[in-house]
């Protein structure tokens, strides 16, 4: 693999850091968590982007996308983890974007692709239920069929839970059975609500870290129209794993944990062990090449993907491998910052200091997020289909067990 810039991909390097440099929102650099920022803040980015036509860089052109190649999306990973933004909304680019292009109708491509580039629209996906997580196939959302004055629609029951950012959402995207009799996956559909429709209630989960991130969904007796659906109905299983794919080769996050690596070694330059720095700790330093060296090596399996995806090769079980170990190598990366920090990250107070404090937090600036992203990042291994459930795809499509 030649992992080599040729010149006009250092040209496109430049163009990307100098349009960062120029146009990311000022009040925005050096923000905390997304979760902790107003809707309009986490959209601004955005919108800039779909301005700008780059807010999908793996779309084809011929739906929005600006037609950049493999390396290119490389590089403008880097150079967003490099300039610290605000990432757009995965489960609108990454995840539901995708589904509708692929497998939508014109109609719904027309109303929906549009609003999802410019960041006018938010969605929210409804997967996980409260007994339905890794074993997805298992949920019991239902939605039932029926025709009121000559207009077919579907009457939507059922509850979603860990809906992220629910709470700012115009769609959503949900999985409900179709078919109770069918096998698991075969009774399923993929349906797109408007989530001002009558019946649906968000409330919200305050998360370990004290953020309202994400909410359970109840719906009863929605009414949803039959157009609204994606792809065949009870084949709503293939749209849920062609999404699936794309969300956990996005998870993986490399550019965002290499940054974090360089600001975890500039604590432990600063932190002092016994007087001295603790990155002159050999069991300290030897945790943070541990890590290097994984994410090294995480980071070359991602270019292996990008290049297949570049050949037309879809997201296969290689999304599951990132998965793993692009969420591992984060939990990894917040325990260590949690230990660089020491007795800073012990004072922690749920929400503390942006949910009203009237004092500075204690300790230096880069201490106080330390414990509640620590917390937070618990959750990475269980999202996007716990690693247990990647672990098993990995050993029945790579290795043939």
């Amino acid at each position: 693999m030649d992992l080599s810039f040729s010149p006009e991909d250092l040209a496109f390097r430049d163009e990307v850091r100098a349009f960062i440099d120029a146009n990311y929102p000022a009040h925005l650099k050096g923000a905390g968590p997304r979760e902790d920022l107003s809707r309009d803040d986490m959209l601004a980015w955005h919108k800039i982007l779909g301005k700008k036509g780059w807010s999908a860089p793996a779309w084809p052109v011929e739906y929005g996308g600006p037609g950049w190649t493999s390396v290119q999306r490389y590089i403008w990973s880097e150079e967003n983890a490099r300039a610290e933004t605000i990432a757009p909304l995965p489960f609108w680019i990454n995840m539901v974007g995708p589904v509708i292009y692929t497998f939508g109708t014109p109609e719904q491509k027309a109303q929906h692709l549009p609003g999802i580039l410019s960041g006018d629209v938010w969605w929210c996906q409804g997967y996980s239920e409260p007994g339905a997580g890794s074993d997805l196939a298992s949920l019991r959302t239902r939605a039932e069929r029926v025709t009121e004055n000559g207009k077919d629609y579907y009457i939507v029951n059922g509850q979603k839970t860990w809906t992220t950012l629910a709470q700012h959402a115009d769609w959503g995207f949900f999985l409900v059975r179709t078919d109770p009799s069918a096998k698991p996956q075969e009774g399923i559909s993929f349906l797109l609500i408007d989530m001002k429709t009558p019946g649906i209630t968000v409330r919200p989960i305050i998360t370990l870290g004290g953020e309202h991130e994400v909410n359970e969904v109840w719906l009863e007796n929605v009414k949803v129209p039959v157009e609204n659906r994606v792809f065949h109905e009870n084949k709503g299983w293939t749209c849920a794993k062609f999404l699936l794919a794309h969300e956990r080769t996005g998870i993986a996050g490399v550019a965002r944990s290499k940054r974090g690596v360089e600001r975890l070694r500039d604590i432990a330059k600063t932190e002092l062990d016994e007087g001295q720095p603790l990155i002159a700790n050999p069991f300290f330093k030897r945790k943070i090449a541990e890590l290097e060296v994984d994410l090294a090596a995480l980071e070359y399996t991602e270019l292996r993907t990008l290049a297949g995806e570049a050949s037309g090769k879809g997201p296969g079980p290689e999304s599951s491998l990132l998965k793993v170990k692009g969420t591992e190598i984060q939990q990894r990366l917040t325990e260590l910052t949690l230990e660089a920090v020491g007795h800073y990250g012990a004072p922690y107070f749920r929400g503390f200091p942006e949910d009203g404090a009237n004092m500075p937090p204690i300790g230096p600036e880069y201490a106080h997020r330390a414990a509640p992203t620590y917390f937070n990042m618990r959750k990475t291994s269980i999202y996007g289909g716990s690693n247990e459930i990647q672990r098993n795809i990995i050993s029945k499509m790579v290795l043939g067990l």
